[in-house]
């Protein structure tokens, strides 16, 4: 499905809609894209999600192009995010200074809203083998918890939500202005790989472009919310097949030693 020394499906497919147009998509297949089949984010819910917005992102031909990720704040001034959101020419995925101008909306569920904060990405630290990355902000931001991050396995049969910024469909898309959200079902737990299906409000409820490193995280009793695992890649929006997530307790130590 990914391939770690590049582009993932979802990357390539966005940038095929900013060159080709939206009807690209019809006969394109896959994708790593906001929720389809789900709902919209209240404001003041789900603080940590955040909108990564990209632009002028090079191209080996001397052209560019402009392009979206979804994250979450995991610490005052780190967001969590996908690896291949970050990436040179050739689609291979970079570590330190941004490659290209990176803006991060955090705390606002409503693009036109002025809630929260827009602070620029000044670094990215990749994960190894896994596509995640961490990006860094240029100032913390201190008034938005961060969402925890899980130390324990995911188990088969969990329940989680996302929310995300991407497109709500295949068909004609277009970045969400408004945060959405859905619930999946882990459907298995393969390696580094944590495999969900929609769960509510539709088994059709899946990622979709632009939704690239967006957090799936548990709902706890005490209302609280700890990440399991962030948006990689997976099929054409909407569907009811497995979307592929990456598990963070893993990454556990990492992300604690990058971001303290």
């Amino acid at each position: 499905m990914i391939r770690l020394s590049g582009l993932s499906r979802l990357a390539r497919l966005g940038a095929a809609v900013a060159v080709l147009g939206a009807s690209t998509l019809l006969s394109t297949p896959g994708a790593a894209q906001a929720v389809a089949n789900g709902t919209t984010v209240a404001e003041g819910q789900y603080t940590f999600s955040t909108k990564l917005t990209m632009t002028n992102i090079p191209r080996s031909d001397g052209t560019v192009y402009d392009s979206a990720c979804s994250g979450a704040l995991v610490a005052p001034q780190w967001i969590i995010t996908a690896g291949h959101c970050f990436h040179d020419t050739s689609g291979n995925r970079v570590s330190g200074a941004v490659p290209y101008a990176t803006t991060a909306t955090v705390g606002r569920a409503d693009l036109a809203a002025t809630t929260g904060y827009v602070i620029d990405v000044t670094e990215v630290r990749q994960a190894g083998r896994q596509d995640v990355a961490l990006a860094k902000l240029a100032t913390p931001i201190t008034d938005i918890a961060p969402l925890p991050v899980s130390a324990v396995a995911p188990k088969t049969g969990t329940i989680v939500r996302m929310t995300g910024w991407g497109a709500t469909g295949s068909v004609n898309p277009a970045p969400s202005p408004l945060l959405q959200t859905g619930q999946f079902k882990i459907n298995r737990v393969s390696g580094a790989s944590v495999m969900v299906v929609g769960y509510a409000p539709s088994t059709t409820t899946s990622a979709c472009l632009w939704d690239s490193g967006a957090p799936y995280f548990t709902e706890n009793v005490d209302g609280s919310q700890t990440l399991v695992s962030v948006e990689s890649d997976g099929p054409a929006c909407p569907h009811s097949r497995e979307e592929t997530t990456e598990r963070v307790d893993w990454l556990a130590d990492w992300i604690r030693q990058t971001t303290a």
